[in-house]
Parts: C-alpha cells; sequence; structure tokens
C-alpha cells in the first residue's frame, strides 16, 4: 500500500482499509525516467496518474515550436490529459517527467468498474476536479492582475518546492515569462537582499 495515496484519498472520502485494498488493485505502477513521457501529441491518453514520488509537466508545443506549460505535478498529485482521457480524441499535449518520477496508473477503462464498487471514488475525483479547476481560475486572474513580478512572486511563495526542482525555463513558461525575465527579477531580488 502506498503511504501517500491513502493519506490523499482519506483527506477527501472517508474509505475502509477493505476499499482502499481494492482502490489500489485497479492501479499499477510504473517508473519513469527524467525526460520519459507518459503521453504524447495525437495518442489518445488512457489512464489518470498518481505522482508517488517525482516531478510531471503537462505541455504542448504552439505554431512557433516553443513549449508551453500548462501543469505541473508533483508527489501525491493527480495529473492527467481530461480532454483526451474523456472525449477519446487524440491528445494535443504531452505528459513527461522532469525527474525520475514514479507513477501509480489508473485506466480508464476500468474507471467506472472502480466507482461502482467503491461509490466513493466519485467524490473523490469531484474533489480533485474542484481544485483543479480552483487552480487554473487563480492562475488567470493572477495573469491578467499582476504584474510580470507579481506574478513570480506569488508563485514562488505559493509553491516553494517547484523552485528546488523545476528548471527556471520551465516555470518562465508555466507563468508566460521569458527565461530572461525570470532571470532579472530573481537576479534583482537576491541584489535587493544582499
Amino acid at each position: 500500500m502506498n503511504p501517500n495515496l491513502i493519506k490523499y484519498i482519506k483527506r477527501y472520502v472517508s474509505i475502509s482499509e477493505t476499499e482502499i485494498d481494492l482502490f489500489q488493485s485497479y492501479l499499477s505502477p510504473r517508473k519513469l525516467n527524467k525526460k520519459d513521457f507518459l503521453l504524447k501529441e495525437g495518442r489518445i491518453c488512457k489512464s489518470r496518474y498518481f505522482i508517488t514520488k517525482g516531478c510531471i509537466r503537462l505541455f504542448y508545443i504552439d505554431n512557433k515550436g516553443n513549449e508551453q506549460i500548462i501543469h505541473f505535478g508533483i508527489d501525491s498529485w493527480w495529473i492527467t490529459d481530461y480532454e483526451s482521457l474523456i472525449n477519446e480524441k487524440p491528445s494535443k499535449l504531452y505528459i513527461q517527467a522532469i525527474e525520475n518520477t514514479e507513477v501509480l496508473e489508473l485506466p480508464e477503462e476500468t474507471f467506472d468498474e472502480l466507482c461502482q464498487k467503491i461509490p466513493q471514488t466519485e467524490r473523490l475525483f469531484r474533489k480533485i476536479m474542484e481544485k483543479t479547476y480552483i487552480a487554473i481560475q487563480k492562475r488567470i486572474e493572477y495573469m491578467y492582475s499582476l504584474s510580470g513580478e507579481e506574478l513570480f512572486e506569488t508563485f514562488i511563495t505559493e509553491n516553494p518546492e517547484f523552485i528546488q526542482r523545476v528548471p527556471q525555463y520551465m516555470i518562465a513558461s508555466y507563468l508566460g515569462m521569458s527565461p530572461e525575465f525570470v532571470s532579472r527579477i530573481k537576479r534583482e531580488k537576491n541584489n535587493f537582499i544582499s
């Protein structure tokens, strides 16, 4: 049994030990090396992934050939391409490990069966979707209402774990900034502190 998963589930729903065992029986462990992909553009996403250890990014490549990061996932987060998963259509996105990562894969083909056997599963994933939606809403609000410096400061204040684990150019992409702009902000901040 994965203790991170058990803790995560119990944060949102009441579930018995027997149900936890059953829930975990629907998951398959996978190990990814840094830069390995769970999903590539053009393929249909067929699973949801619980990150037990590691860091993952969800991104697309724009028409200029630039990577645009939509989302990050770290230990004890779920990640997937919901549009491809739910609509069963080829993905426009990539899901890639930023560092050596371990995930538990929940295939969509068995998801309804799991929900029938453990009804709390639907509530769990509704809560996940609500939290994801709130995070996206906040990100959009911040991008429209804050200056570049304020946006970067808010991001590192609310997500300190990412600064240590995610390369600076990826954080810049996620925030819609150039890597040079982020370097300048960090340099100015360091000069101010010293």
